[in-house]
C-alpha cells in the first residue's frame, strides 16, 4: 500500500510539471508571435515580391549620378567627369553642383528645387526602407549635391538665382558636359524682377531637407532653415509669378501660379519649425485664396496642391488634437481624399485619363509624371491609414481601404518597370528591355570622344544604340495607345528629366516593405 501512494504521488508530480511546462510554452509561443507582430511594423529585408521594387531602386537612384554637375566626388559613373565648373564665377558665385535638368545641359532652378523637395520627403518617409537595401545614404548625398548648390543661388535675402545657361544657346549644341563651351549666363529673381513660385520652391526644398538633415548635421540643418525662412517671407512678400517678371522662362517650365507653392512651402516650414504661424498660413485667408479645396489635380513640378493636401492630412492624422481638429485642415484632407478617388480604378468617381491598359495618363509630354507622382501620393495616404488604423476611405458612398491605394500604386509601378503593351521598362537599365536610344546627350556620345558644340549632332542622329547607359533614368513615356518609340531624335517619348527620378525614387522606396511611416518628422 505504501509502494502505491509514492507511485500516486509521483504522478500527481509528474502531472503538474506536464501542466507547467504547456503553459509556460504558450506563453513562450505568445511572446515570440507579439515580438513578430511589431516587428512587422518595422521595415526588414525586402520579400520576394519586393525585391524588384528594391532592385528597381538601386538603378533608379544612379540617375542622380549621371545628372550631377560640377567636380564629382567618389563619381560611380564611368563616363561622367567633371563639368561646368566655372558655374556662377560672373557673379563672384560657386554653382557648379546642382543637376543637369534633363537631357540637355540646363539648370533650371524651379524644377531642380521641386526635386529636392520630393526627394526630401521620400527620404523622410521611406528612409527606413531605403536604409535596408543600402540606399539611404546615396538618397542623402544626392540630395545635399542639390542643396549646397541651391544655398550658393541665394546670395542675399532677396535675390536668388534660379537659372544657369542659356536655352537657345544650350539646345543649339550637342555635346558632352565635359566639353561645353558655349556661354552660361545666369538668370535671378529679386525684387524687382519677383518669381514667388520659384522662391516659394526652393524655401520648401530647404525646409523639407533641414528635417533630413537634423539629426545628421545640426548645423547644416539650421542653416537650410534659415534659407527657407528668408525665401518664403521674400516668395510670399514679393508676389508675382516669375513667369510674368521674366517672360523667356515661359518656353520651357512655365508657371500657371504660385498660391500652390506658398501653400506648400508654408507646409513644409510647418513641419520643419512647429510654428503655430506656418499652419496659420495655409488655413487662414491664404487658404481660402489658393487651396480649391475639393477640385482634385494633379502632383507635378508646377501644381503642388495635391501634395500639399496630402503633406497636410499627415498633421491631420497625427496632429496634436488642437490642430488636427481644425475644420479647415479637414477640407485640405477631404480634397486629398479627392484625389485618392479618382485614382482608384472601381470608384465611381474614377479618372478616364487612362490608357486602354490602365496607366493615368494627361499628357504626351513626360507622360510619366502624373502616374508615377499619383502613385506615390496614393501610397503616402495608405500608410497614413494603416499607421493611424483608419480602415475606410469614403468615396461617394463607396468604401475603399488602404491596400486599394496601394495595389493601384503597384499597378502603375509595374507598368513602369515592364508590366505593359510593349514588354518593356521605362526604367533604363532595369529588365532585359528597355529604351535603348534616349534623348539625353551624355549618354549619346562616347566618353573617349571629344566634340564641339556643332560636330557632335552626328551622334544624336546616328542610328546606333547609345554607347553610354543612362542607369535609371525614367524616360518620358508611351503614348495614350500605350506604344512607345524608341528613338534618340524623340524628345517627347525619350527624353528623362530629374525631377521625374525623385518621384519614382519615393515610389519604389515605399514598395520595398510595407510598414508604419514616423508620425513626426522631427
Amino acid at each position: 500500500m505504501g509502494k502505491k501512494s509514492r507511485c500516486k504521488g509521483c504522478c500527481g508530480w509528474f502531472l503538474v510539471l506536464i501542466v507547467l511546462a504547456t503553459i509556460a510554452f504558450g506563453v513562450f509561443v505568445t511572446l515570440i508571435l507579439k515580438n513578430k507582430k511589431s516587428d512587422s511594423d518595422a521595415p526588414g529585408p525586402p520579400g520576394s515580391n519586393a525585391k524588384k521594387y528594391a532592385n528597381a531602386l538601386k538603378i533608379a537612384m544612379q540617375f542622380f549620378d549621371v545628372q550631377k554637375s560640377g567636380k564629382l566626388v567618389d563619381n560611380k559613373i564611368s563616363w561622367r567627369g567633371d563639368s561646368a565648373l566655372k558655374d556662377g564665377r560672373q557673379e563672384k558665385l560657386d554653382l557648379s553642383k546642382g543637376m543637369y535638368d534633363a537631357g540637355d545641359h540646363m539648370k533650371f532652378g524651379f524644377p531642380l528645387a521641386y526635386t529636392a523637395t520630393v526627394l526630401s520627403w521620400s527620404i523622410l518617409e521611406y528612409g527606413d526602407q531605403m536604409k535596408t537595401v543600402n540606399q539611404l545614404e546615396p538618397a542623402q548625398d544626392s540630395l545635399k549635391w542639390i542643396t549646397d548648390y541651391l544655398i550658393n543661388a541665394h546670395p542675399s535675402e532677396n535675390v536668388l538665382y534660379i537659372q544657369v545657361g542659356s536655352p537657345k544657346a544650350d539646345h543649339s549644341c550637342w555635346d558632352r558636359p565635359e566639353d561645353m563651351t558655349e556661354p552660361r549666363p545666369l538668370t535671378q529673381v529679386n525684387t524687382s524682377s519677383p518669381g514667388t513660385e520659384v522662391a516659394a520652391e526652393t524655401a520648401a526644398a530647404m525646409a523639407s531637407a533641414s528635417l533630413v538633415f537634423k539629426s545628421i548635421d545640426s548645423t547644416y540643418s539650421s542653416l537650410l532653415l534659415k534659407h527657407a525662412t528668408q525665401l518664403f517671407t521674400f516668395a510670399d512678400k514679393h508676389r508675382k509669378s516669375y513667369s510674368i517678371s521674366i517672360p523667356e522662362v515661359k518656353t520651357y517650365y512655365n508657371s500657371t501660379g504660385y498660391g500652390d507653392e506658398l501653400l506648400w512651402a508654408a507646409s513644409w516650414l510647418y513641419h520643419a519649425t512647429g510654428k503655430q504661424s506656418y499652419f496659420e498660413y495655409v488655413i487662414g485667408e491664404n487658404g481660402e485664396k489658393f487651396a480649391n479645396w475639393g477640385s482634385p489635380t494633379w502632383f507635378s513640378w508646377d501644381n503642388k496642391l495635391a501634395g500639399t493636401q496630402v503633406l497636410l492630412s499627415r498633421v491631420s492624422f497625427f496632429g496634436p488634437k488642437d490642430v488636427s481638429n481644425s475644420d479647415i485642415l479637414q477640407k485640405y484632407r477631404k480634397s486629398a481624399e479627392s484625389v485618392m478617388c479618382g485614382l482608384l480604378p472601381e470608384s465611381s468617381t474614377a479618372t478616364s485619363s487612362r490608357t486602354d491598359n490602365g496607366l493615368i495618363w494627361v499628357s504626351e509630354w513626360n507622360a510619366l509624371q502624373q502616374p508615377v507622382a499619383s502613385s506615390f501620393l496614393a501610397l503616402l495616404y495608405s500608410d497614413y491609414m494603416l499607421t493611424s488604423r483608419t480602415t475606410k476611405l469614403s468615396c461617394d458612398g463607396d468604401s475603399f481601404t488602404p491596400s486599394d491605394l496601394r495595389k493601384f500604386a503597384i499597378s502603375q509601378a509595374d507598368y513602369v518597370l515592364g508590366n505593359n503593351p510593349m514588354k518593356m521598362s521605362y526604367l533604363v537599365g532595369y529588365g532585359d528591355k528597355y529604351p535603348e536610344f534616349v534623348h539625353h546627350r551624355g549618354a549619346s556620345i562616347p566618353a573617349d570622344t571629344t566634340t564641339g558644340c556643332k560636330d557632335g549632332f552626328k551622334w544624336l542622329e546616328s542610328d546606333e544604340p547609345n554607347p553610354n547607359v543612362a542607369t535609371g533614368a525614367l524616360v518620358g513615356g508611351p503614348f495614350l495607345n500605350d506604344t512607345y518609340h524608341d528613338l534618340r531624335n524623340n524628345s517627347m517619348q525619350g527624353e528623362p528629366s530629374t525631377y521625374n527620378s525623385a518621384l519614382i525614387v519615393g515610389l519604389l522606396s515605399g514598395l520595398v516593405s510595407t510598414s508604419s511611416v514616423v508620425q513626426s518628422f522631427t
